[in-house]
């Protein structure tokens, strides 16, 4: 896997991780109007990441959430306790 897949996969689990914790932290502070700021603009990059991502790599979900231009690959690649 190329350096530069490999730091926006890392940027991707980042960024989940990020916007998980913001959820759970809303669903106890569901006033705190920084923390869904911090939420909103965490989800947007997200997106465009994931969607940066799949435009070169194919697509990182299954089961219809990401539709692929190209035949799978996910046989030829790493799996996540390979990497």
């Amino acid at each position: 896997m190329d350096e530069e897949r490999r730091q926006l996969l890392d940027r991707l689990v980042a960024l989940e991780f990020t916007a998980i914790e913001l959820q759970l932290f809303l669903d106890t502070h569901p006033d705190d109007q920084r923390a869904l700021a911090d939420f909103n603009a965490t989800a947007q990059e997200l997106a465009g990441l994931r969607e940066l991502y799949e435009s070169r790599y194919g697509p990182l979900l299954s089961y219809g959430f990401s539709p692929s231009p190209r035949a799978w690959r996910w046989v030829e690649e790493p799996w996540p306790w390979q990497m």
